[in-house]
């Protein structure tokens, strides 16, 4: 049995787009950083940031990529409220696969940021104990009001057969 369907194969190209409600802002930074436990002055001290090179304090690099904080999508059963695919490929577990980023240029606080995800490619596999295996491959463009790359999130999901 083939996991790659043309239902699958027509959601190559799919996009979604989210844009935030409001600027990022100061406190997101700053409990951002707290709850990761960074305590880099670059997040908090405009004088620092300055100091540094910086108009003043700038986002912790992997803050944008938690898009709960802007994609006002509502808690799955997981409690998880970030951006998701929502693919149902019966008879199989999702694994994920990893992410890869790309960083442009550090998000400010005044930064309303924008996420444009897009499925990429959808690929059927075989496991090393010939069970199929389905590939998902979407990538998520981050940008600010004026259409400026912010940064850039490659996401791979993996369906694999339950044997």
């Amino acid at each position: 049995m083939s996991l790659l369907t043309e239902e699958m194969r027509a959601l190559i190209g799919r996009e979604v787009v989210y844009t935030a409600p409001e600027e990022l802002g100061r406190a997101s930074i700053r409990y951002f950083a707290e709850a990761v436990g960074d305590r880099n002055p670059l997040y908090t001290d405009d004088a620092y940031a300055r100091e540094h090179g910086y108009a003043g304090v700038i986002a912790p690099p992997t803050l944008i990529f938690e898009t709960n904080q802007y994609t006002g999508l509502r808690r799955g059963d997981d409690g998880f409220a970030g951006h998701t695919w929502h693919l149902d490929v019966p008879g199989t577990r999702l694994v994920r696969g990893g992410n890869t980023y790309e960083f442009h240029r550090p998000v400010r606080p005044d930064d309303v940021i924008t996420a444009t995800w897009r499925i990429s490619d959808i690929t059927e596999r075989v496991t090393g104990r010939g069970q199929a295996m389905l590939v998902v491959t979407s990538r998520a463009d981050y940008t600010d009001r004026h259409g400026e790359r912010l940064a850039a999130n490659e996401e791979t999901l993996i369906y694999v057969e339950i044997a």
